[in-house]
């Protein structure tokens, strides 16, 4: 035997050895070594549809850890059924190259066991660091996440219909309004979530929609935020606004209300609010102004980061109704008069971002943006976004026409997210309340009579609290509880007429068909209404009071053939009723 070959060997594999304990050194050193330490699941068991944690330890280097091109952790998951689920995790607390706190949430959306593994990546290469596990999810009550059903709703993880009824709830009250005339009832310290979505819960509400923006829920803002519930902060993510979407979607989740998150409005990118943003150049972002913000490869890096993190921490709720990227991007479209911003790169964001959100978010969550009342050509048509809408005011009539055109044109359910009597903050409302009070009602019947799978949603929050017209919600809610459970959420719309000019929309739901009727003129009217049916059968038509909410027999009509006569109907000024015939 040749010993000294073999001594050769050995010095060989020892320095080897060496090698890779200098390169494991070094490239730890370097940041590129991670590790993760330890992971837990926060009790169990898991149900269906509910929010599960699990905390995470891990050891990486990095200069922003909500940056995932430096490090970024996930689950990849398989569901009992077989599907591969990428899961964003998310940052929490601690140091770079020491022991860091992380957190996975996760809401199944199927019966039975999963199993998982944690991966960490550094530089958007897995460094091998892994942890496996399983865990068991037991059926409950609950629907789960809403999805695209048909025009006129949204559709449930479970099957179940859904259709939104509320208003928009779009900020708790300012440390300083602007109002001309309103300044103190805006500054009111009770309008704040606890109460707004208690009082829509109560009076028969179940969607709203709300901004994320300087002064409210500014999760990417370090100071300055006109209002007193935001603490200042130089951290990349502001942690008291993380705390407020916290607490406001599990307040949702247990009132059974359901939120559009904005996740921006156009003076974000204007004005005083772009001299603080993080994505202005001057700011350490990388855009030197909101044109620009569209087109810049590194912005558009700097925001996918942020919707990965709004991913991994809020995709699990339930009451997570949409994302909606923008309000009135039309408005920063054209916000300077001397440079309006390409349509087609405002498109072509659009287009990115929202491919990017359906990729990286595992529920399906529904994605929206909207305008004011200028259309970008090629905005209503993107794929990846799941309906479109835009906002009306001054102009109510319009809005079963739009509803119709739009979710017709192109093929997606259609909403309008704002409408109202008036947009200009400067007037005084309580010289017209009547006229605002109107308005807000006849927005919601011409949208539940019409292809939405929400209902137009009202501005002005406040000063309709403040008149108890919100309580209205819960009378529009009992013939929209009837037209679901009747149809099981399939609505056809129906041929109607109605004499001595009053407006009148019908649908017909299951065997059931409704038929609203509005005296708009200025003087009471006796009308009679026709309907194309397509059965040959009635037993019976009860008239429902839209304005006392209560049902009352009625005898007056006559059946010939397919064609349906309600005669005899008395119609104060201004006011309105529900045939519900079946």
């Amino acid at each position: 035997m040749d010993y000294s070959i073999n001594l050769t060997k050995q010095n060989t594999m020892k320095t080897n050895f060496l090698l890779v304990v200098f390169a494991l050194a070094f490239l730890y050193h370097q940041g590129s070594f991670a590790q993760i330490v330890s992971e837990a699941i926060q009790g169990k068991p898991v149900s269906l549809y509910s929010k599960a944690v699990w905390d995470i330890q891990l050891k990486a280097k990095f200069n922003n850890p909500y940056f995932q091109e430096e490090v970024a952790l996930d689950m990849e998951i398989i569901s009992p059924s077989g599907k591969k689920l990428l899961l964003p995790c998310y940052y929490l607390r601690g140091a770079s190259g020491k022991l860091s706190q992380w957190q996975a949430r996760f809401a199944p959306q199927e019966v039975g066991r999963y199993s998982y593994q944690l991966v960490l990546k550094q530089a958007g290469q897995k460094n091998g660091s892994v942890k496996k596990g399983s865990f068991d999810v037991l059926a409950s009550s609950k629907k789960g996440i809403l999805h695209t059903g048909n025009d006129w709703t949204f559709k449930f993880d479970n099957g179940e219909y859904f259709r939104g009824i509320g208003e928009n709830i779009c900020w708790e009250s300012r440390a300083s309004d602007d109002s001309k005339f309103f300044k103190s009832l805006h500054e009111a310290p009770r309008f704040n979530y606890e109460y707004l979505l208690r009082s829509l819960a109560s009076n028969g509400g179940n969607y709203y929609r709300t901004w994320m923006c300087s002064w409210n829920l500014p999760l990417e803002w370090k100071s300055g935020f006109n209002n007193v519930r935001y603490a200042n902060s130089d951290e990349y993510f502001n942690r008291s606004a993380a705390q407020k979407l916290d607490r406001m979607l599990e307040l949702s989740d247990s009132l059974g209300i359901y939120v559009m998150l904005t996740l921006d409005h156009p003076g974000s990118f204007l004005g005083a609010d772009w001299a603080k943003s993080v994505y202005n150049k001057g700011n350490g972002g990388s855009a030197v102004s909101a044109d620009d913000f569209f087109v810049n490869a590194s912005s558009k890096l700097q925001y996918k980061n942020r919707l990965r993190y709004l991913v991994a921490r809020w995709g699990c709720y339930s009451s997570l109704g949409a994302w909606e990227f923008f309000n009135e991007i039309d408005n920063l479209m054209y916000a300077d008069k001397d440079k309006t911003i390409p349509a087609e790169n405002i498109v072509a964001w659009h287009s990115e971002m929202s491919a990017y959100l359906k990729q990286i978010d595992p529920y399906h969550h529904l994605v929206t943006t909207s305008i004011s009342h200028r259309d970008l050509p090629g905005l209503n048509s993107i794929s990846s976004i799941d309906f479109n809408q835009k906002h009306i005011y001054k102009n109510n009539h319009a809005i079963p026409t739009a509803l119709n055109e739009y979710s017709q044109n192109f093929k997606k359910p259609y909403i309008i997210g704002e409408f109202g009597y008036e947009w200009d903050w400067n007037k005084n409302f309580d010289d017209f309340p009547l006229e605002m009070d109107s308005d807000y009602k006849r927005g919601l019947w011409y949208g539940l009579f019409s292809p939405t799978p929400v209902l137009p949603m009202s501005w002005w929050w406040e000063f309709f609290d403040k008149r108890n017209t919100i309580a209205y919600l819960s009378n529009v809610k009992i013939i929209s509880d009837e037209m679901m459970k009747a149809g099981k959420g399939e609505f056809k719309p129906l041929i109607v007429s109605a004499t001595n000019k009053v407006h009148v929309q019908a649908v017909k739901c299951g065997s059931s068909h409704f038929v609203y009727a509005f005296n708009e003129g200025n003087a009471a009217v006796e009308t009679t209404i026709e309907l194309e049916l397509d059965v040959k059968n009635i037993n019976k038509v009860k008239l429902y009071h839209c304005e006392t909410g209560k049902f009352s027999a009625f005898t007056q009509y006559e059946l010939n053939g397919t064609k349906l006569k309600i005669k005899d109907i008395s119609l104060s000024t201004q006011t309105d009723v529900v045939l519900v015939c079946f």
